[in-house]
């Protein structure tokens, strides 16, 4: 019986063990379930945070990837079309050169034409020198000692005087320039230093009246009146249909003044009969003597000469009343008196004969017109007559080359020569003026050798063209000297002639 008591206690265990699990361990699951679902709940839950985080990480770290690679990519992109817009300007410049080369090359081939041509050319000139020296040879072979020998010397002449005139030429070249540079600053120098005021005249004159019932009056009855004022002053009176105007006619200037300032004095008058046109007339004429004597003085005081003679201040006086080639004839002469005295002292002369005969050149245009001789001639006499030097009475009668001159007399010529030629000093006659230029390329066309001929530049300036064919530069310089030669020996001329002779050769060829 013993052992009946642990099976009891066993069973009691079993029994206990299955309540236990059919009562403890339900609860226990239950328990562990819910724990197991929270666990898992709270699992899920980070999980998918977790998830969600990367998931937002990965997305970030993708943009950002992608940012980069984009900023990468365009980087290189620029890069790329940095370098492929340089390696086209690059392909563009040496394609500019290409075209260049190309240019240079087809320029090249027409001028290697053009020589080639041009050495045909030669080639057959020299093929016929050679036959023409060979039939000279030919020639010289059949000529005998005496004769040969003036046929070498005549070559040999020849040459010496072409290679003297090249040494010539070149000599004359250099001089010339120099002496140019020279003159012209010396030339500067003295027309710098003259201010003269000049004003050009005309043969007539012009005095203005207040209505043409004056003019009645000055005519007078059966033109007594007009008739008297002609009489007594010399001049040429003419009315006509211009209103308000009375015009003089008459070379003298002084006569003219002399009209003038009586008819103005009568009409202020109103008195115009032939015994008052008589009185004024000659007291206008005494007033004009003053006026002319009052001009000889300010010559003298303007150019500072002092010591002429009463005669010699009277008669340039009255070159204020001259004109030549409209150039008032006192003016210039006080100009050239100026320029010489400038002149001679650049030069280291005495400036005081030359400025003396340079106002006392042209005193011959003043004598009466009965008084035979040029106005140099004139001039020359009238200087010696009244105490001049013989210097002074030289640049009187040579300032034109008539004679042989002085220094001063050379000086007074160039004087005079820049006074006649600036522009606006002179006018000259249309029909003298044509003349003059036709004679000019006459003389030009007259010359062998010579092609074309132009006066040019108002007849400063013959342009001359030759045939290059037929001269070379040499003859060319030596026709130049002819032609300068003969102007001065066949012309008449105020101022200076530049003669300019032009050799030009032309090569004309056709591409087709």
């Amino acid at each position: 019986m013993v052992w009946i008591w642990p099976l009891a206690g066993l069973a009691v265990g079993v029994i206990a063990a299955l309540l236990g699990i059919y009562v403890v361990v339900p609860r226990a699951t239950a328990k562990t379930v819910k724990e197991s679902e929270e666990k898992a709940a709270q699992m899920i839950k980070d999980a998918r945070r977790e998830s969600d985080d990367r998931a937002q990480r990965i997305i970030r770290e993708a943009k950002d990837e992608a940012s980069t690679y984009k900023k990468e990519t365009e980087r290189e992109v620029r890069k790329r079309q940095k370098e492929f817009d340089k390696r086209e300007q690059i392909f563009f410049r040496s394609e500019e050169k290409l075209h260049e080369q190309l240019e240079k090359v087809d320029r090249r081939r027409a001028e290697l034409d053009r020589r080639s041509s041009n050495i045909d050319k030669r080639e057959s000139k020299v093929d016929e020198r050679e036959a023409e020296i060979e039939k000279e040879l030919q020639r010289v072979a059949e000529l005998d000692m005496e004769t040969a020998s003036k046929e070498v010397l005549a070559v040999a002449e020849e040459e010496s005087r072409y290679e003297a005139a090249q040494l010539r030429q070149r000599i004359e070249d250099e001089t010339k320039n120099e002496a140019t540079e020279i003159a012209r600053q010396i030339i500067v120098k003295a027309i710098f230093r003259c201010a003269v005021d000049h004003y050009s005249d005309s043969l007539i004159t012009s005095v203005e009246i207040k209505n043409d019932e004056m003019k009645g009056r000055i005519i007078g009855r059966e033109g007594r009146n007009i008739r008297a004022i002609e009489a007594a002053t010399g001049v040429d009176v003419i009315i006509d249909d211009t209103p308000n105007v009375v015009v003089l006619s008459s070379f003298d200037g002084v006569r003219r003044e002399v009209a003038r300032q009586a008819l103005e004095r009568l009409i202020q008058d109103g008195r115009i009969h032939p015994a008052k046109i008589e009185e004024i007339v000659e007291t206008c004429r005494e007033s004009v003597d003053e006026e002319i004597w009052r001009a000889g003085q300010e010559a003298t005081f303007r150019t500072g000469i002092t010591g002429l003679h009463q005669e010699l201040i009277r008669m340039l006086g009255k070159l204020k009343y001259r004109t030549s080639y409209g150039q008032n004839v006192l003016a210039h002469s006080i100009e050239v008196a100026i320029l010489a005295g400038i002149i001679a002292a650049e030069l280291g002369l005495n400036p005081k004969n030359a400025k003396r005969g340079g106002l006392l050149h042209d005193i011959g245009k003043a004598a009466d017109p009965e008084i035979e001789g040029s106005h140099a001639e004139i001039g020359g006499r009238f200087c010696k007559k009244f105490g001049e030097n013989s210097i002074v009475v030289n640049c009187a009668e040579g300032h034109h080359g008539d004679v042989e001159q002085t220094i001063e007399s050379a000086i007074v010529q160039v004087a005079d020569a820049i006074s006649a030629v600036r522009p606006g000093a002179r006018g000259e006659a249309l029909q003298s003026y044509l003349q003059r230029l036709h004679e000019l390329e006459d003389l030009g066309n007259s010359f062998a050798g010579v092609s074309k001929c132009y006066a040019i530049s108002a007849g400063r300036e013959l342009r001359v063209l030759v045939k290059p064919e037929q001269m070379d530069d040499v003859l060319t310089y030596d026709l130049c000297r002819q032609i300068k030669q003969r102007i001065e020996d066949e012309l008449e001329y105020p101022g200076t002639i530049k003669v300019t002779v032009i050799r030009e050769t032309r090569e004309v060829a056709t591409a087709k």
